[in-house]
């Protein structure tokens, strides 16, 4: 459906139960991995592993630098209120959760499902 302002108000939130792909930058945002961590050089490989081990991250692409959050079981996005349909971590949401419905396979258009 062609995205429109309050769409978002009626929907199940099926955007949330799709792969959601995260830079470092977006991590630290997200207050999953500490700045300290990156200025102190630690190795991305070493903070996708520590992230992998506590279930945050499905998986880290080393030749992008992208990081797959974990989801649910039933494929929801961890970050996703069961209840409302709504976004727990809005304010620091991931990059490409910001750029959605703007960027993506169809842009300026969602997988609307009504609630």
């Amino acid at each position: 459906m062609r995205y429109r302002k309050g769409l978002c108000d009626t929907c199940v939130g099926s955007c949330c139960s799709l792969p959601v792909e995260a830079v470092l930058s977006d991590l630290v945002r997200m207050e999953l991995v500490d700045p300290f961590e990156i200025e102190a050089g630690t190795d991305e490989r070493a903070i996708a592993k520590q992230l992998k081990r506590t279930h945050i991250i499905d998986h880290y692409n080393a030749k992008s630098g992208k990081f797959t959050l974990a989801r649910r079981a039933n494929g929801d996005c961890a970050y996703l209120e069961q209840q409302t349909r709504r976004c727990t971590i809005y304010e620091k949401r991931p990059t490409v959760c910001r750029n959605h419905p703007q960027i993506g396979p169809r842009p300026n258009h969602c997988a609307y499902i009504e609630k």
